[in-house]
């Protein structure tokens, strides 16, 4: 499938923040920033370096500012996109399309763009990458599926530690067995963990 059908898809699909992403894709667009989809996100860019993503969950949808962290942030809205491990990435939330201030999301993406053309970028040290514990279940049916096993094979590191830990976490047998059941058709299809909460 082709990026500009997968973008239209995301747009047009029946979603509860189906208004609110296309008020945020218009402001973006009105930025004359290239259009592209990336990481199952539409995402903006300007001279080929990413500035913004839009983004759509269950129970909330918004912007990712990849360098947000340079971001001024007077009403003091943005949120770290993942508390202790993100650096430099922040994430302007919304629950409905009544929620976005267009002046506000305007000025910041203004100044995101003005920040890319600076080169400011958070520069990150590569942690050295630790083995992935599979716990049980996962082995088992890695073992058991030659199917399951060449896919989760094929996953990024990032997605077999996000899968491996999911398992791990859940503290009851029942709750294992249940996400190992949820996540066996994503990890067949070569996605990563965060497309199970995408609707």
């Amino acid at each position: 499938m082709e990026k500009q059908e997968k973008i239209e898809i995301f747009y047009n699909e029946a979603h509860l923040f189906k208004n609110g992403v296309a008020k945020l894709r218009a402001l973006a667009l009105d930025h004359g920033m290239t259009e592209t989809y990336k990481w199952s996100f539409p995402t903006y860019m300007i001279n080929g370096k990413n500035v913004i993503a839009i983004n759509k969950f269950k129970n909330h949808f918004g912007i990712w500012f990849f360098n947000g962290v340079f971001l001024s942030d007077p009403k003091k809205v943005l949120e770290n996109a993942q508390e202790g491990k993100t650096m430099a990435m922040r994430h302007l939330k919304y629950s409905s399309e009544e929620d976005i201030d267009t002046a506000l999301v305007t000025s910041y993406i203004n100044e995101a763009i003005e920040n890319q053309k600076k080169g400011l970028h958070v520069k990150v040290k590569r942690k050295p990458k630790t083995k992935i514990t599979i716990p049980t279940h996962l082995s088992v049916a890695l073992e058991n599926n030659e199917d399951i096993k060449v896919a989760f094979q094929k996953l990024t590191y990032s997605k077999q530690k996000d899968y491996a830990e999911f398992i791990a976490t859940a503290k009851q047998e029942q709750t294992k067995l249940s996400r190992l059941e949820k996540i066996i058709p994503l990890i067949l299809a070569g996605k990563g963990l965060l497309e199970m909460y995408r609707r």
